[in-house]
């Protein structure tokens, strides 16, 4: 197996994982933007977040497929059906745990169940599995990450022939 191939394969999955989700978000089917939510936390400049955290997310995208690819070796295999089965990991664990707890607490700009009533943050927490972004954002979610996954798995079982 190689490193090589889950990381092309996390760089194509990030690429249209981010592609549908922008696409989703365009046609109102949510209203999450993970990209700029990431990007927010680091820069309260509109344009600049949203470049650092298209930048942010792409890195994350190869983060995890490394993360896919241990997973791989570990049961010596890879497909586009496991890696879809770890993709909808991933989506519950975003949805669950990542977004949803983990970064109101460290985002600057993002509300939390904390929030004082006097304060006013930019961005709405994400609430649990990103709810607070639409009912549909779930779905989207799972859908995206399914793909990415799939795509990760995919690139490391053609690249082990």
């Amino acid at each position: 197996m190689s490193l090589f191939a889950a990381l092309v394969g996390g760089f194509v999955g990030t690429l249209v994982l981010t592609t549908g989700l922008r696409a989703a978000t365009a046609l109102h089917l949510t209203r999450i933007d993970l990209p700029f939510l990431l990007g927010s936390a680091l820069s309260a400049d509109r344009t600049r977040a949203a470049a650092l955290g298209y930048a942010l997310h792409f890195g994350f995208g190869l983060l995890f497929a490394s993360g896919y690819y241990v997973v791989f070796i570990a049961i010596d295999e890879a497909s586009w059906w496991l890696g879809s089965l770890l993709g909808l990991l991933h989506a519950l664990f975003v949805g669950t745990a990542l977004v949803n707890l983990l970064l109101p607490l460290i985002h600057p700009r993002m509300a939390t169940s904390m929030s004082a009533a006097h304060v006013s943050p930019l961005l709405e927490s994400p609430g649990f599995l990103l709810l607070n972004y639409g009912y549909s954002t779930p779905l989207i979610m799972i859908i995206v990450h399914v793909l990415y996954g799939a795509i990760i798995g995919e690139f490391v079982a053609l690249a082990r022939g």
